[in-house]
């Protein structure tokens, strides 16, 4: 993101979230507070992304979204408390949390917060009291530090979801943020996604790609971490996180809608946990 201004691809991801609402019926994933976090007319995604990716991006981002939310109200009934969501954007889970007694803990960079504040206050969207904001920038401050300054208890499980962000971090960054959520509570787990390296794609798909990527660059947003499945398992293992669910979000369509993928490729989905 560029300094100083909130994140455009936060603004979109958001905007994606309202449209599967209203143009698909919210099938995959309810969010009734999306429309109203991002407001009325056109969203910022044709600055960078082709039309025709769309609809397969509103799939993928609600698909994303229930799977961690899923995920999320497991670890509650299992008796997890503690909700921890890096790179929150305009995610509106805090504001609609089933679980009264369940604390959550919005990380972001500062600039992103204040803009989703104003966000909320224009939308009358109330804050409740189970949310507390802690800003951070992954690339340079420890997120583990300013959130048990913030009030999370270490000594007690948590449930972290993180996504739409490792791939515009650094491999440093993403190794620094791993390694703090190994040194959660046992039992904490997390949810996060990563993009997969391409292989082989058609001139028509990387002319696709690398205009995207031209556009992301542009907005200082670029996609610059790709692993395969297998390093992503020896990543967190080397981080002492143990992988319990690596999906292909594409597979999903079969878990939510009961329709087989019409792609291998793209992006992954993976719920781990802190071993003990």
């Amino acid at each position: 993101m560029q300094t100083g201004q909130p994140s455009r691809t936060a603004l979109s991801a958001a905007w994606y979230r309202a449209e599967h609402q209203e143009l698909d019926g919210g099938r995959i994933f309810r969010d009734p507070l999306a429309r109203a976090m991002v407001g009325d007319g056109a969203g910022p995604v044709a600055e960078y992304l082709p039309t025709d990716t769309h609809e397969r991006m509103r799939g993928f981002l609600a698909a994303r979204s229930r799977f961690a939310e899923d995920a999320l109200a497991e670890a509650v009934a299992a008796g997890t408390g503690q909700v921890v969501i890096l790179g929150a954007g305009l995610d509106t889970f805090a504001y609609r949390n089933p679980f009264p007694a369940v604390r959550v803990f919005e990380v972001d960079h500062p600039d992103t917060q204040a803009w989703k504040r104003e966000r909320l206050a224009r939308a009358d969207i109330r804050i409740p009291a189970s949310v507390t904001y802690v800003p951070v920038d992954f690339e340079h401050d420890r997120s583990d530090t300013a959130l048990y300054a913030a009030g999370l208890d270490p000594a007690r499980r948590v449930f972290v979801i993180w996504l739409g962000v490792t791939v515009y971090l650094t491999l440093a960054a993403i190794e620094q943020t791993l390694a703090q959520l190994a040194r959660m509570a046992p039992g904490s787990r997390v949810v996060f996604d990563y993009g997969a390296p391409m292989s082989a794609p058609s001139p028509e798909v990387r002319a696709l790609v690398e205009e995207r990527m031209r556009r992301l660059a542009a907005i200082g947003e670029s996609w610059i971490s790709f692993f395969t499945p297998g390093e992503i398992e020896r990543l967190l293992a080397d981080h002492g996180l143990e992988v319990e669910e690596d999906v292909l979000a594409a597979d999903l369509s079969l878990r939510y809608l009961g329709l087989e993928a019409t792609s291998g490729a793209g992006p992954h989905l993976v719920r781990a946990r802190v071993p003990g």
